[in-house]
């Protein structure tokens, strides 16, 4: 009985890399699953109109914000007769009289 009992054991300890190996070999036999995605990407591009030198007119000028606090956004005090404003995200420094554009610096 023993020795039954041995061949059977050392019987299913020899065969069981072989079933395992054929049922690993059945995953590959399946065709694989290709999944499509449709991906669409779409970019916008603004392209900044301000120039320095533009002179800025009165209706673009109600448009603007005005920064009094300068150092907030770490801008140099501006000159007299000029002053900071805030145009989407840029930072304009612009003559009050004239409305001329003398410096641009990018919104951060």
């Amino acid at each position: 009985m023993k020795k039954i009992f041995a061949a059977l054991l050392s019987a299913s300890i020899l065969l069981s890399p072989i079933v395992a190996s054929q049922a690993s070999a059945d995953d590959f036999r399946r065709p694989p699953v290709v999944v499509e995605k449709k991906v669409i990407v779409e970019r916008t591009v603004v392209r900044p109109h301000w120039k320095k030198g533009y002179r800025v007119t009165a209706g673009e000028r109600r448009g603007f914000s005005d920064v009094h606090d300068y150092r907030r956004y770490r801008l140099a005090p501006p000159p007299r007769g000029y002053r900071w404003v805030r145009a989407d995200h840029d930072f304009l420094l612009i003559g009050v009289t004239s409305g001329v554009i003398s410096s641009i610096i990018s919104g951060r």
